[in-house]
C-alpha cells in the first residue's frame, strides 16, 4: 500500500533516470556537490513541467504544486541520499530505523514508540543497490558492500551512522542510528535531566584538569552524547585526534569550539585484500600527531591496549566509550578487550595498565519513566489508541561515576564517587581521594559540603 501523500513510484524512478542522464552530460563542468543538487533540482523541475504537458495532452490531471514538491524531493534523496530511507532518516523524532529486508522496517521514536512503517524500497535487490551506492558516495573512501564484502559500516551526511550486512543473513539488514544532538555542553545535559549540576560540575572539572574518562553503557544509551558533551569542556587552544570506525562524534563540526581538531576513520581492505587501516593502528599514528588529547570513540577490540597506552604516555584529558552493563563491567570489559590484543598481557599487568591511565569510569543508563516498554504502532494511519503518549519518556541519565585508584591482583580498585539510590535518583557515595579534589578545585570545581574528600 502506497502511504497518503506518497510521491507515485513510477514517476519518481522514471526522473531519477532522466536526471541523472542529464547530470552525467554535465559531467565535465566542474561542480561542487551543492552546485550538483542544485542543477538537479532544476532539471527536476524542468523534466516535471514536460511530464505534466505529456499528461494534459493525454487527458490526465497533471500533479498540483505539492505533489510536485514531494516528486521532487524523491528524486533529489534517490540521487543524493537513501531514496525512501531519506525521509525516515531526516525525522528529527526518530533515533533508530531497522530494516530486516525491504519490506520489514521499525522505526523507534525518542519517546521509546516503536512503528512498522512502509516499504523503503520494492525489492531486496534495489535496498542492497541503495545502500551499495551510499557506500560508493559517503565517507572518505569508497567501500564495497556485496557478497566478498558483506559488512558495511558508514558515515551519513548529517552524522547518522549506518550498519549494514548482507550474504550472512536471509534477507539484507540495515540499522541506522540517527544522532538527535550533535553540539551540545555538559550545562545542555544538566537542562535536560541527564545529570544534576554538581555531577556536571565535576565532569567538567575533570576534563579541564586533564583526567582520562571512559565512558560506559549498553547501546542507544547516550555515551556518544557524553562524549561530545564532555569534549565541549577542552579549551579551544588544544589539538584533539579523535579516532573511530566510522565518523559519528561530529566534533569537527564544531569548528569555534574544536579549530585544532584531526579526525580519524578506520579503513577496511580493498578488493585485492590491502589498505586497511585498523583503529589500533590509528591509535599509535595518533601519537605522532602533537596531539594534546585522543579520543577514541568506541573501543571494540585490540585498539584498547594503544588507548590505554596513550593516555598513560602523556595524553592526559584523553576519553573513550566502551559497551558495559555497569560501572564496574567497564573495567572487565576493558580487559577482556586486553587480552584479546596481539599482546597477550596477564590480567594483572592488564589491571595495571588500566590503573595507571583510567582516572574515571562514567556509567550512562537509559530509565523508562514510565516503567512500561513502549507501545508498538504498525502504520502512521494507526487508530488514537495507538498514537504516542507523550507522558512516556525515555531517560538518559549518569548513574555512576568512579575514581580509579590502584590494582591489586585480579582487580581494578575504584571508588563510587556517585551511584543511583533506591529512588532512582544519583547521589553521592565515597569521597574523592584528597590530591583527585585539589586537582579539580585547581580547575574551577567548587565543591559543596565537607564529604568530598577522603585522606587515602
Amino acid at each position: 500500500m502506497t502511504p497518503t501523500g506518497a510521491p507515485p513510484r513510477g514517476l519518481v524512478t522514471t526522473l531519477r533516470s532522466e536526471v541523472a542522464d542529464d547530470l552525467a552530460a554535465a559531467a565535465g563542468h566542474t561542480l561542487t556537490l551543492d552546485d550538483r543538487r542544485e542543477l538537479a533540482r532544476q532539471l527536476t523541475f524542468s523534466r516535471l513541467q514536460r511530464h505534466a504537458g505529456d499528461s494534459l495532452a493525454a487527458g490526465n490531471p497533471p500533479l498540483d504544486a505539492a505533489d510536485e514538491q514531494r516528486v521532487a524531493m524523491a528524486v533529489l534523496d534517490a540521487l543524493f541520499g537513501l531514496g525512501r530511507l531519506q525521509a525516515l532518516i531526516d525525522d528529527e523524532q526518530i533515533e533508530n530505523i531497522d530494516v530486516n529486508g525491504c519490506d520489514r522496517v521499525w522505526v523507534t521514536y525518542a519517546d521509546g514508540v516503536k512503528e512498522f512503517v512502509e516499504p523503503i524500497a520494492d525489492s531486496d535487490a534495489e535496498l542492497v543497490e541503495m545502500i551499495r551506492s551510499a557506500a560508493a558516495r559517503f565517507g572518505l573512501s569508497e567501500r564495497r558492500f556485496d557478497a566478498a564484502h558483506p559488512e558495511l559500516d558508514l558515515h551519513l551526511p548529517g552524522g547518522s551512522r549506518l550498519s549494514a550486512l548482507m550474504a550472512v543473513t536471509a534477507r539484507p539488514v540495515v540499522s541506522i542510528r540517527r544522532h538527535r544532538y550533535v553540539d551540545l555542553t555538559l550545562e545542555d545535559l544538566v537542562a535536560f535531566g541527564a545529570m544534576d549540576d554538581s555531577t556536571g560540575d565535576l565532569l567538567a572539572a575533570a576534563v579541564r584538569s586533564r583526567k582520562n574518562i571512559v565512558v560506559g553503557g549498553a547501546m542507544n544509551s547516550g555515551k556518544t552524547t557524553l562524549v561530545r558533551a564532555l569534549a565541549s569542556a577542552i579549551p579551544p587552544r588544544e589539538r584533539i585526534v579523535t579516532i573511530e570506525q566510522a565518523f559519528e562524534l561530529g566534533l569537527a563540526a564544531a569548528t569555534e569550539r574544536h579549530p585544532d581538531l584531526v579526525a580519524l576513520e578506520a579503513r577496511p581492505a580493498n578488493a585485492e585484500g590491502e589498505g586497511a587501516v585498523s583503529m589500533a593502528a590509528l591509535v599509535r599514528r595518533a601519537l605522532r600527531m602533537n596531539a594534546d588529547r585522543v579520543i577514541v570513540g568506541e573501543v571494540l577490540g585490540d585498539e584498547v591496549l594503544p588507548m590505554l597506552n596513550a593516555m598513560s604516555q602523556g595524553r592526559s584529558g584523553s576519553m573513550c566509550t566502551i559497551h558495559a552493563d555497569s560501572s564496574q563491567g567497564i573495567f572487565h570489559r576493558l580487559a577482556s578487550y586486553a587480552v584479546q590484543a596481539p599482546e597477550r598481557l596477564p590480567l594483572e599487568s592488564t589491571n595495571l595498565l588500566i590503573a595507571g591511565a583510567v582516572n574515571f569510569v562514567v556509567f550512562v543508563e537509559m530509565a523508562d519513566d514510565s516503567r512500561s516498554a513502549g507501545p508498538v504502532r504498525r502504520h502512521a494511519a494507526a487508530t488514537a489508541h495507538q498514537q504516542r503518549f507523550e507522558a512516556l519518556q525515555r531517560r538518559r541519565f549518569v548513574s555512576s561515576i568512579r575514581e580509579v585508584v590502584g590494582a591489586e591482583g585480579l582487580h581494578v580498585i575504584s571508588n563510587e564517587i556517585f551511584r543511583c539510590g533506591p529512588d532512582g535518583r544519583v547521589v553521592r557515595a565515597a569521597p574523592l581521594r584528597v590530591e583527585t579534589l585539589e586537582d579539580l578545585v585547581a580547575a574551577g570545581f567548587e565543591p559543596r559540603g565537607d564529604t568530598w574528600a577522603a585522606p587515602w
